[in-house]
């Protein structure tokens, strides 16, 4: 035990330094060493295809951090056909998750999801017509639709979590 380790900590600390050193051990035995592609899955594939899956392992050629493959389980027929089809997308978005070739391939296994806890986001609100039509003309000179609505979008979600100004 290092001299630091043994010292009390007189600050505050990272929920990601306790979060760890306690789902470490787990989450490698399960083939997820760091656990990021679980505490991520939803960011990498996409939260319609989260929804529907969750990463069961990765597991490597002896040896070897290349040329992986990854165990999906899903919870339905459909589902399985659908991550199936998306199988190509999904290694390449947690190969750039890595930032290297991790996986190769994929295998789906059907059996139940855990459940899962609502994501509960911040209360929003509604946002007065003055607000609407500033965040309108603050986007008017995009050309882009789908920038501008993608802008639209952000602003709206960005005031609506603000308290209303009296």
């Amino acid at each position: 035990m290092s001299q630091q380790e043994r010292r009390p900590s007189n600050g505050l600390k990272a929920v990601g330094a306790v979060t760890d050193k306690l789902t470490r051990p787990l989450l490698g035995k399960r083939g997820l060493a760091e656990g990021d592609l679980v505490r991520h899955w939803a960011a990498i594939v996409g939260p319609t295809l989260a929804a529907l899956s969750q990463p069961e392992s990765v597991r490597f050629p002896r040896d070897k951090r290349d040329n992986g493959e990854l165990t999906i389980r899903v919870g339905s027929g459909p589902a399985a056909t659908m991550l199936q089809h998306e199988a190509p997308r999904i290694i390449e978005r947690v190969n750039r998750f890595y930032n290297y070739a991790a996986l190769s391939r994929m295998k789906i296994i059907q059996a139940p999801l855990p459940p899962r806890r609502a994501n509960k986001g911040p209360e929003m609100r509604l946002l007065s017509s003055a607000e609407e039509q500033d965040l309108q003309a603050t986007v008017a000179g995009i050309a882009d639709p789908d920038l501008k609505e993608a802008l639209l979008s952000l602003g709206r979600s960005m005031r609506g979590r603000q308290k209303k100004e009296t």
